[in-house]
């Protein structure tokens, strides 16, 4: 970035000008609204006014342009100043303000994707630096442009330990094109934040994490002219010093104002004093960007060669995804992996090794490596596949859930599932995560049996839109799939299958690998089952799951290495409910775990084979005992 040059008189009162007309835009549109946080949005005024009409290079009609600066709201609730901005820069109509909030209208309580202008979800606090922490990233590292990336935080936001794993990751990675700004407004919502307006302990902080720092007021454009104008061989944090409600007479710097509407009256007066305030109606526009960002393409990425396993062959479905997900590395540049330094548990490191410029390691942060690849994948610039243990997705919910508000493309692969993983025990068993994914709007769930329908799953992943979840295994078990085996999301596989059987047994995984067992010692006493895998989850294949239950006199047991609740037993009940003449018994881990052998743990659990051939008899004399 070029030496700073103080901006001239005129361009210094336009931007207070513009200032006080975002924040008559946003006392208009929250009042007209009925609801809305108009003194969040008041205490960023001039921050806004100087990075949207003074220090961002963006093309105001293409808001999504790959080169344009990008800019994240991460006080997602200060929504009402972000849509002032973009109708002032008159990408949006003003007369559009007055339906903030309407069933109606794209401008709604908080950023969403429907608008244009808006790359990531925001509102759940403490997320929007981690996302910035990923765009930053791709700039640099991936596209290596000139765009930068900025984010504004709020101070009450700064609590949230999600911001510091961000702050840390960008200090490590030394993000020189991200600059957090702090609106540190001394007010939260019910009560004044920790520090109030202690800015050099924020400074500190922030020093502390790697970053160059500058404590700035707030409301001074041309001390934030300068301060944009730093550049800095590090991320720079602005730390500015504001009010909250700030040029709103008898609500400036008062508690209790968090989250409210003037009235219409007192929004009337409000108005007419800031609007005496403005010299100039003149409106600025912003610098355009530099065109150096590369085209890329991250359409219909396929595999550059089929699987090549033997069927017999023992693999773990974790070490499959690695293999797989290195080999599609090479169909596409743009293709890219992070993990939270679980690389050689889950065989990420596979990649790494393959493509070392485009693993990111995002250490021992699951939040932040979610938020980190949903930034990444923003405006289509990579496919990311993040991946740790299942079990420790728990922590970043929020963030996956936020993640498919955002309309976010990430895929999320999680190893070490179920009580099969053995003598680590129960903190490390994922157990929760089928019921969580399968809870995310449009999300799809894999979850492959072998290394074959593993390979396939990050295949298909790399080309499904929305949030992709594969679960992936610790155990080795046998290649059952030849390698021209076709998968389709939604479609299950009947993998064993005669005239005679009985029962349907679902499994999938570690437990599909029983079943199949199951039948083997089953057959010798002549009692055949059908065997399922359902190979997703989410959508489950209702269809074939009908199909074979009333081929086998409506009798269906699934068997899960998973708790009851949100699993693959709940998934096909959900699936058969309502049909006449079928039945579904469950085999799932029923309490917490505890540590022991794989074989001994499935055993406990009753979701073994032996407790699988105990299930189908059962079912059957249940039902020779009717007849």
């Amino acid at each position: 970035m070029e030496d700073y040059h103080k901006p001239d008189q005129q361009t210094l009162q336009a931007l207070k000008d513009t200032a006080n007309r975002l924040r008559i835009g946003s006392i208009k549109a929250t009042t007209a609204a009925g609801s809305g946080h108009p003194t969040s949005c008041c205490s960023a005024a001039e921050i806004m006014s100087v990075l949207f009409f003074h220090t961002m290079r963006y093309k105001v009609q293409d808001p999504r342009n790959a080169n344009n600066d990008r800019f994240v709201l991460s006080k997602g609730h200060a929504a009402p100043v972000l849509y002032s901005a973009w109708a002032e820069a008159g990408f949006l109509q003003e007369a559009e303000l007055l339906n903030l909030r309407k069933i109606d209208s794209v401008l709604e309580g908080h950023p969403v994707p429907r608008q244009a202008f808006t790359d990531v979800a925001t509102g759940s606090l403490g997320q929007g630096l981690g996302a910035a922490c990923g765009m930053a990233y791709t700039g640099k590292f991936f596209d290596r442009a000139s765009y930068r990336v900025y984010c504004l935080l709020g101070d009450g936001e700064l609590s949230e330990g999600s911001v510091w794993e961000a702050m840390a990751f960008a200090g490590f990675y030394k993000l020189d094109n991200l600059v957090a700004i702090f609106d540190v407004n001394r007010l939260g919502q019910s009560d004044p934040a920790p520090l109030q307006h202690h800015v050099e302990i924020y400074q500190k902080r922030c020093e502390a994490f790697g970053w160059h720092a500058i404590i700035v007021d707030g409301h001074s454009v041309e001390e934030l002219c300068k301060a944009f104008g730093q550049a800095k061989h590090q991320p720079t944090a602005i730390i500015a010093k504001t009010f909250k409600g700030k040029g709103i007479s008898g609500v400036e710097d008062k508690e209790s104002w968090h989250g409210k509407p003037l009235p219409k009256n007192m929004a009337e007066q409000v108005i007419q004093e800031i609007d005496e305030k403005i010299q100039n109606k003149k409106k600025l526009s912003p610098a355009l960007p530099e065109e150096d960002a590369p085209v890329v393409n991250i359409r219909n990425i396929k595999m550059p060669s089929p699987p090549s396993y033997k069927v017999g062959e023992k693999w773990a479905t974790r070490k499959a995804y690695g293999l797989a997900l290195a080999k599609l590395g090479h169909a596409n540049d743009r293709v890219i992996a992070l993990d939270g330094d679980t690389k050689n548990s889950t065989f990420s490191e596979l990649f790494k090794k393959d493509h070392p410029s485009r693993y990111i390691e995002c250490y021992i942060a699951e939040q932040n490596m979610v938020s980190v690849a949903v930034g990444c994948a923003t405006r289509d610039r990579t496919v990311a596949f993040a991946s740790t243990f299942a079990t420790f997705f728990t922590r970043a919910f929020d963030q996956i859930r936020m993640a498919a508000i955002s309309e976010s493309n990430i895929n999320l692969c999680g190893s070490h599932c179920g009580v099969s993983i053995g003598e680590d025990g129960p903190s490390q068993m994922g157990l929760e995560d089928l019921c969580m994914f399968r809870a995310i709007p449009n999300a799809t769930v894999f979850y492959p049996s072998d290394a074959v329908a593993t390979e396939k799953a990050v295949e298909i992943a790399a080309n499904t839109k929305g949030i992709c979840f594969i679960r992936t295994s610790r155990p080795e078990n046998p290649v059952i799939y030849n390698n021209n085996e076709d998968f389709h999301i939604g479609q299950a596989k009947v993998i064993l299958k005669s005239k005679d059987d009985q029962v349907t047994v679902i499994g999938a995984g570690v437990t599909l690998h029983e079943a199949l067992a199951a039948a083997e010692q089953l057959r010798k006493e002549k009692i055949f089952i059908r065997v399922i895998d359902p190979f997703t989850i989410k959508p489950l294949d209702k269809k074939t799951i009908l199909e074979n239950a009333r081929a086998t006199k409506g009798r269906i047991i699934t068997v899960e290495d998973h708790y009851h609740e949100g699993g693959i037993g709940e998934a096909v009940c959900a699936a058969v409910v309502g049909e006449p003449g079928v039945t579904v018994s469950r085999l799932a881990v029923s309490h917490v775990p505890r540590s022991g052998k794989s074989a001994e743990l499935l055993k406990m659990f009753g979701i073994d084979k032996d407790a699988i051939v105990q299930a189908v008899k059962v079912a059957v004399s249940k039902s020779r005992n009717a007849e």
